[in-house]
């Protein structure tokens, strides 16, 4: 299953990832899912509420997420996913990352961000159904 967004909306989750350096953003996803591809129609940014470690973590706060929903209700999306950075590090998932993911079926896009540059960006699927069979699965990343 492939992650397709356009190219506006790839370059604003990058963009965002440098804005926030050295700390991590995070934000949702709001679009489609079939059984081939989530379409990612909106990018809904959000804050990072990780005061203790904001360089190396990201929380959404609910209340973000229950907004999220609601707008896309409104024009008929769903959360597809979700995307943070990674300052200084690599665009793959942590522990904490794992740990963290419960929305399954989701995208979860990490950018590299390296001294204030976006590098490469990486999304993974969080397939299984339950904590116990949980994983991430690489996923190609289409622009349209």
């Amino acid at each position: 299953m492939s992650l397709l967004l356009s190219k506006d909306l790839y370059q604003q989750l990058r963009t965002h990832g440098e804005e926030t350096y050295p700390h991590e953003c995070c934000g949702i996803l709001l679009g489609k899912s079939t059984e081939e591809n989530l379409h990612v129609r909106q990018l809904i940014r959000a804050g990072n509420t990780r005061t203790d470690s904001a360089h190396n973590r990201y929380n959404i706060a609910p209340q973000e997420l229950i907004q999220a929903q609601r707008e896309g209700r409104k024009q008929g999306l769903d959360i597809v996913g979700f995307y943070h950075s990674h300052p200084d590090h690599p665009a793959q998932w942590s522990t904490t990352d794992f740990a963290e993911a419960h929305w399954f079926g989701c995208a979860y896009v990490i950018t590299a961000v390296e001294q204030g540059a976006a590098q490469i960006t990486n999304s993974f699927l969080l397939t299984g159904t339950s904590e116990d069979d949980k994983a991430f699965v690489p996923q190609f990343i289409a622009i349209e």
